[in-house]
Formats: C-alpha cells, structure tokens, sequence
C-alpha cells in the first residue's frame, strides 16, 4: 500500500501517543506506531507512558476495586487535557460508555480472542478436562471463573494479579497449578509456547473486545481521526461493535461474568453471548445472527433475549455482592 501522508491536510505536528507502562501494552502501541509510520512517514509518532489505577493495585482482586476504567481513566484525562493525542488500549479493558469528547476511533485486526490455559510442567500431559480433583486455577477474571466453576466444580480457583512475566513465575513456582490467559497477550509477547490448549468456546466464551485493539481519542481531532482510519479493520470492528453494544445494553463492565463469540461470514454475523453467576451454578445463553451493517442493533437483541432468560437477577446479584465487598 502506497503511503497516505497526502491525504492528511496540513499543517502537520507531531502526535503523542500514550500507553500504559507493562510490557504487554507498550508491544501493542510500538505496533501501531509502525503501522502508521508506514502509512505516514513524514510525520512524527511520540510515545507517551504511565500508570493506570489498575496497574498500581496489585493485592485486590479487580472486581473489588471497580470495573469502569481502570486501565484507561489516567489515559483518558491527558487526552482531554491536550497533553496526548490518542491512547492505544486492549479494547477489552475499554469502558463501552466514554467520557464526553472522546471516542472509539480505530479497532485494529484481531488476533486469536480465545481464552488459552496454561500448565505447570506437572502438568504438561493434561487438559482442562483431564486435571485432577482440587487442580488450583489461577485467573483475575469472574468471567473465566463463572464458566470454569460451571463447566468443572471440582477445581479450586485462586486469584492471581500482575503482568504476564509475574503471573508465568508464580505458576512455575508451583504457586498455581494452571493460569487461563488471553492467547491473544501470549502471542503478541512471542510466548505462543506456553500456550498448552485454546479453550473452545463451549467452555469459555471471551471477554468483549478480547484480542484486538481499540484506539481512543479526541472527537472533534479530524486530523487523528482521519490517521487512524488507515489502520482500521472493518470485519474486526463490526464484530466488537455487536459485542460492546450487548455488552453496554446489560450494563456490565469488565469484570463482570459476562462473554461472548462472534462468528462474521461474508456480511452474515453471528453474536453468541452468555451470563453467568461467579459461584458457576447459573448460566444463560444464547445466539442472533442478521448482516455486519445490524451489528449494534444484533447486541442490543442479544442483550434482550438474556434479560429474558434471567440475565437480569444474575447480574443484580453480581452487582449487589461487589458492592458490599
């Protein structure tokens, strides 16, 4: 593809970009920054970093600290306050609701978004299915805890916090028996290898946005918008449209048991999406399909067609008992 610098009318400044300091997240944005300095070689890409709310609280579990924003408010303020232009997030951890002024601008091509377990050497001869009484699960999401406790009552879960490095330590000092991971961090890191099996989807539905990139920034910056629209994968971004529209209607955030699978063939999308209770004792489901160009109106069914079949007293309880925690 020729490069695009042409299309972007003058004049032009150098513009910041901010990520969040861990490894994982820095790989992610070196990797847009090349995209568009591909696209746009005369001009500037800085790369600004810091620290989130969620970076900082390692000892609480994430359900208890909140779920609306922590990986992406401090990020967003410096959007607002002039001093970067856009921040390059796992969409996964971007709230569905912005705040005023800012929006989605880009999602980028997805990666694989299943949800992949890892194993101590122990442990290397298993699969989820054939592990032991008692097997010590480690994971920080109650979306994989809900489904896991539903699927295998047997295993005992452990929350485990901190970046991949720190997380692959603890299990390989026998801390955890196996960590359920996003495949999508282990490849972008280059650590495919410790990948041991990718969860089907009949045992683990991912989290909304799982896999792919959602790039932020200022609504009425059509400079930044119009660079990051050369980026842009239309097949991704229709399927985490349908996604964060279900999951915007049931008024969940992050941390919330709730996960979803979205199959797109030629225009036809399918939208499966599932909640559950954190003890893994209730689960709804279901699908929708219609055309890409139906997307969020297929979430907002989707979301409709759960509350229907008891989405609504799940997440209540959900709600009530992070609240008191």
């Amino acid at each position: 593809m020729q490069p695009a610098s042409s299309n972007i009318s003058s004049p032009v400044r150098t513009i910041g970009i901010g990520s969040r300091k861990s490894q994982l997240a820095l790989v992610q944005t070196y990797w847009v920054r090349e995209q568009l300095q591909q696209h746009f070689p005369d001009i500037s890409f800085e790369v600004h970093t810091m620290s989130t709310q969620g970076d900082n609280i390692l000892d609480v579990a994430l359900a208890k600290i909140g779920d609306k924003g922590l990986f992406t408010k401090e990020l967003e303020l410096r959007m607002l306050n002039l001093e970067i232009d856009f921040a390059v997030h796992s969409l996964k951890d971007l709230p569905t609701c912005l705040p005023e002024g800012l929006v989605l601008a880009t999602v980028t091509e997805r990666e694989n978004p299943a949800d992949a377990l890892v194993v101590h050497q122990k442990y290397k001869d298993k699969q989820i299915d054939t592990l032991p009484f008692g097997t010590v699960i480690g994971t920080s999401s109650l979306r994989r805890l809900a489904q896991l406790r539903y699927h295998f009552p047997h295993f005992t879960f452990k929350d485990v916090r901190g970046n991949l490095n720190t997380r692959l330590a603890k299990l390989d000092d026998g801390e955890y028996d196996v960590l359920i991971l996003a495949a999508a961090g282990l490849q972008r890191l280059g650590m495919s290898h410790r990948i041991h099996q990718i969860l089907p989807t009949e045992l683990s539905l991912y989290a909304v946005g799982q896999g792919a990139l959602g790039i932020e920034c200022r609504a009425d910056d059509l400079q930044v918008l119009s660079l990051l629209k050369a980026i842009e994968h239309v097949p991704t971004r229709d399927r985490v449209l349908a996604e964060r529209a279900f999951l915007r209607e049931l008024e969940g955030g992050c941390q919330v048991p709730i996960g979803v699978d979205t199959q797109l063939d030629e225009n036809t999308l399918t939208l499966t999406g599932l909640v559950a209770s954190v003890d893994g004792k209730r689960l709804v489901k279901d699908s929708v399909t219609g055309t890409a160009s139906e997307a969020e109106n297929l979430g907002i069914q989707l979301a409709h067609n759960l509350r229907q079949q008891g989405a609504t007293e799940i997440l209540t309880e959900i709600f009530q008992t992070v609240q008191r925690s």
